[in-house]
């Protein structure tokens, strides 16, 4: 459990509270429906449907939304959407991975391939940085679910392997099997999570420039803005005083 996690995804950085929230719920939505599709409709009787529908609740998704969601997954005329990483590297050297849902794979790749290009970085082939990361699970918490101490408690009592805590909130790392168990072990004592995914942890951080953060967070915001793109890793760590400077 020692070691502390600065590592921040896109879900965590600065700003990303400005989401558009059309656009936040349209990725909520389609995770919901994949999560459906893929076991029963049941969050309850479904981990991963139970996750996307926590996430959901903790954007403030209207309950309707969630239903429709689920029930579209029961429908024959939903889309059929595949999970697709894409792997490369942004400015000044940084690894992303890129995790997208889409039902057009050639609309993405061109939309994530020029996303990339435009903005310092070059996609590679699969496995070209992933290997620089851990496949773990991730449960994150708002900075209201406790303070250190207890979130840290909470976590060693359910089997988590890491915690890491800021004024931004918590994140829970477990072992990629262990995700869910620790999850629901978690939710008597904490709540709700914001979020419970299988994540891409960075086993090295890469300190960016200003020059190169300013192309980065440009980089970030222009595939948050793509609906297929749901979330993107890197193993960049951006100082809190060049964070400022950009706004």
């Amino acid at each position: 459990m020692a070691g502390h996690s600065k590592f921040k995804n896109i879900m965590h950085r600065k700003g990303a509270q400005d989401k558009k929230r059309s656009g936040m719920f349209s990725k909520l939505s389609r995770e919901i429906t994949v999560a459906a599709k893929m076991g029963l409709p049941d969050p309850d009787m479904n981990p991963r449907l139970r996750a996307a529908v926590n996430a959901a609740k903790a954007q403030s998704m209207p309950k309707d939304n969630i239903q429709r969601s689920i029930d579209k997954a029961s429908r024959g005329d939903a889309e059929n959407y595949e999970e697709i990483r894409y792997e490369g590297f942004g400015p000044g050297g940084v690894s992303l991975i890129i995790e997208a849902l889409t039902d057009n794979r050639n609309r993405t790749a061109t939309n994530v391939r020029t996303a990339v290009a435009k903005n310092g970085g070059n996609l590679g082939a699969s496995g070209s940085v992933s290997h620089g990361f851990d496949r773990m699970g991730l449960i994150a918490y708002p900075a209201g679910a406790g303070d250190a101490d207890k979130v840290f408690e909470a976590a060693l009592e359910a089997g988590a392997e890491d915690v890491s805590s800021s004024e931004d909130g918590h994140e829970i790392w477990t072992a990629q099997g262990d995700l869910h168990e620790v999850a629901k072990a978690l939710e008597p004592v904490l709540g709700a999570a914001e979020s419970a995914k299988l994540a891409w942890r960075p086993q090295t951080m890469v300190n960016v420039d200003e020059a190169d953060a300013a192309t980065l967070l440009k980089l970030l915001d222009v595939l948050d803005d793509d609906d297929d793109v749901q979330t993107v890793w890197g193993n960049y760590e951006i100082a809190d005083d060049v964070m400022e400077r950009l706004g």
